[in-house]
């Protein structure tokens, strides 16, 4: 469980997954190392495209 992995409680993942919580360096850092990509790859002052915008530019 990625909560465990990085030494926090697993509600604290739930707010980084709705946009609810902004992570320390030290724990965006812990979770780009756990799946071993950059903390940009991640985490980014510019709201991210949704699933479902990328998916329907990717198929025209």
């Amino acid at each position: 469980m990625l909560a465990d992995a990085v030494g926090v409680n697993p509600q604290t993942i739930g707010y980084l997954e709705r946009g609810d919580y902004s992570p320390s360096l030290e724990l965006a850092m812990k979770i780009a190392g756990q799946f071993d990509v950059s903390v940009e790859l991640l985490f980014s002052f510019q709201p991210f495209e949704s699933v479902a915008t990328a998916l329907r530019r990717a198929s025209v």
